[in-house]
């Protein structure tokens, strides 16, 4: 009896520090509780099989895959394109990436660890094999989702993202709408789109919470207290988790992570932002 209830009681002490972590991510822990906020448990940074992938939480385009792109897949579970490969046909994956926001970076042709990780990503999310080879099902998927890409963006001198679709939530008063599907946060008022900006999250060891918020307080110049890096234009909206500016964001893009906040690479555009957000504004975050 006594050795069960020494397991009970390290699992919950793991526990308990598991979110402790996470909550305290972004390093604002002494703001928080200088405010009183109380800690909340982040939600689960995938969906569940039930989503509908295809519809409401993803952006489906309206064009079909191209006559050559779609003879190009018949063989269920087959390996189309791995790590290594060269040619036009990483081109064209890697512009389809960048439609749906998971390639940020010039098409180049070659299937390295970029690539490989933005496949990962994209089959996780859709609850397909992560391997980071795109096989057959992997590819009918995305190529659903996309269009053929333009010479423009196979050259990389421009990306047609796939438009966000509001989540409902975001349809009435001020909101920082967040979509992690396509990396993007819109800036609505009354239902109409002011301005956007591509966004990262929080790994999978320090993920970002998802559901509604309110900002609860902006700091223009904070500095994280757990980390001692740089967060202009913090707006906290969760415990130690915030949307700001991420000076490593506008140099790697998405190569890295955050430690749970919402980081913005375009600084103009997120100090424009600031100074228009209130606190009480509502902050949603979903796929």
């Amino acid at each position: 009896m006594r050795r069960i209830h020494l397991t009970t009681v390290i699992a919950r002490t793991l526990a308990a520090a598991t979110v402790l972590t996470v909550t305290a991510a972004c390093g604002a822990g002494t703001d928080k509780a200088a405010v009183g906020v109380a800690p909340t448990t982040p939600a689960a940074s995938a969906p569940s099989a039930a989503t509908a992938d295809d519809t409401t939480n993803d952006n489906k385009a309206d064009g079909a895959a191209s006559p050559a792109a779609a003879s190009w897949a018949k063989t269920p579970g087959k390996v189309l394109l791995a790590s290594g490969a060269k040619g036009d046909q990483v081109k064209d994956l890697q512009a389809r990436l960048a439609q749906v926001g998971w390639f940020d970076d010039t098409p180049s042709g070659t299937y390295g660890s970029v690539t490989a990780a933005a496949v990962k990503g994209f089959q996780d999310k859709r609850q397909l094999p992560a391997t980071g080879s795109m096989d057959t099902a992997t590819w009918q998927k995305l190529s659903a989702m996309t269009t053929k890409p333009t010479r423009e963006e196979l050259a990389g001198t421009t990306v047609v993202k796939q438009k966000t679709k509001l989540d409902k939530r975001c349809m009435t008063g001020r909101v920082l709408c967040i979509s992690k599907t396509t990396r993007t946060l819109n800036w609505v008022v009354n239902g109409k789109v002011l301005s956007s900006m591509d966004v990262r999250f929080g790994s999978q060891y320090t993920p970002t919470r998802e559901g509604t918020f309110k900002v609860f307080l902006k700091s223009k110049d904070h500095v994280s207290t757990i980390y001692h890096t740089s967060m202009p234009y913090a707006m906290f909206f969760s415990g130690g988790q915030a949307v700001h500016y991420s000076s490593d964001f506008a140099k790697r893009g998405y190569a890295g992570a955050s430690h749970g906040c919402v980081n913005v690479r375009d600084k103009k555009k997120i100090a424009a932002l600031f100074d228009q957000v209130k606190i009480n504004d509502k902050v949603v975050i979903y796929w």
